[in-house]
C-alpha cells in the first residue's frame, strides 16, 4: 500500500433492519492513474469483500472511496425439546 493512501475502518451502520454494513475510507492522491486506482479497487473487492459505496474527486485531483462490506452476524439458535 502506498503512503499516499489512507484508510480507516469505520462505524457499522444499519441501513435496513437486519442487514449492517462495515465501511472503509480511502484517500487517493492524484498522481495515481485511473487504471491504476481501478486495480487498487478490484483488488480489495476481490480479496477483502469489500464493495463501492462512494466516489468523490476533489477538485485538487485527490478521490475520496469509501467502501463497504455486508457483515453477517450468526443467529443464536436455540435447542428445545418437545
Amino acid at each position: 500500500m502506498t503512503s499516499a493512501k489512507q484508510r480507516r475502518i469505520e462505524q457499522r451502520r444499519a441501513l435496513r433492519p437486519g442487514v449492517e454494513y462495515e465501511y472503509s475510507k480511502m484517500l487517493i492522491s492524484r498522481e495515481h492513474s485511473r487504471s491504476a486506482v481501478t486495480r487498487m479497487l478490484v483488488e480489495r473487492a476481490e480479496q477483502g469483500g469489500w464493495e463501492l459505496d462512494r466516489v468523490r474527486v476533489g477538485y485538487d485531483g485527490t478521490r475520496r472511496v469509501q467502501l463497504r462490506r455486508r457483515i453477517i452476524r450468526q443467529r443464536i439458535a436455540f435447542l428445545v425439546e418437545v
